[in-house]
């Protein structure tokens, strides 16, 4: 009996390795679950901020003016001390961007009309002393900190306008003037092409001696100015 185990267990040890050979091979275990499409995370892209743009603005300035004494026929004219100016302006704008990382530099520049304009009655009763601009224009830098589709930005440079006089009954006195301004605003891209913007500004122009009809020479002031405006431009691609 023992002899026959022995054999037999030989033979199974030999030939065993074969016939397993011909079995069937067990299947491979299933690949993991994969999330549904509908729950697979979505980066959204960063909007870019670099590029040409051309659009409009609008808003409204306001600030004081003031004459300071001259002369008039049979005596001293003295100066008007402050009086309110204010008005709309509006005109183009044209710019480009440039953007390193979340930080934007750009250059900008715009033209506006302006209707910007006062009077008072204290120049030299009852005379009425009429400061107005009619023509606003700025060159300025832009730094600003993009938040994707957002941009917060401050900007200086130089401003450039016309500071025009005028009295009771005579011809309108006119003569450019150059200064600074500075401000700062928030600009959001409202799709691939167009952004919208909110911005104020802080202009300051330099004095301007005007003659008159009245008053010979006055020194007019048109400094101190805020303009508080909105914007619509459109980004080249």
């Amino acid at each position: 009996m023992t002899r026959y185990l022995f054999v037999g267990a030989l033979a199974f040890a030999t030939l065993g390795p074969a016939f397993a050979a011909d079995l069937p091979q067990p299947m491979p275990p299933p690949p993991p679950p994969q999330a549904p499409a509908a729950y697979m995370p979505v980066t959204a892209p960063v909007y870019n901020w670099g590029g040409i743009y051309f659009g409009v603005n609008g808003g409204y300035g306001l600030g004081p003016s003031n004459w300071t004494a001259g002369t008039v026929a049979g005596g001293n004219f003295f100066t008007t001390g402050n009086f309110n100016v204010a008005g709309p302006v509006a005109g183009p704008t044209l710019g480009v961007n440039i953007q390193a990382d979340a930080f934007v530099f750009g250059v900008e520049g715009d033209f506006d009309a302006s209707w910007i304009k006062g009077s008072t009655n204290s120049c030299a009763p009852p005379v009425a002393c009429e400061t107005e601009n009619k023509w606003l224009a700025t060159a300025r830098a832009r730094l600003g900190y993009a938040v994707d589709r957002m941009l917060i930005y401050g900007t200086v440079g130089g401003a450039f306008g016309n500071i025009a006089a005028n009295t009771s009954g005579t011809t309108l006195q006119q003569a450019p003037r150059a200064g600074w301004t500075a401000g700062g605003g928030v600009e959001t891209a409202v799709s691939d092409d167009w952004t919208v913007r909110a911005e104020y500004l802080f202009v300051d122009l330099q004095d301007a001696d005007l003659t008159g009809a009245v008053v010979t020479p006055m020194t007019v002031k048109l400094d101190n100015v805020s303009i508080i405006r909105v914007g619509l431009d459109y980004k080249f691609r």
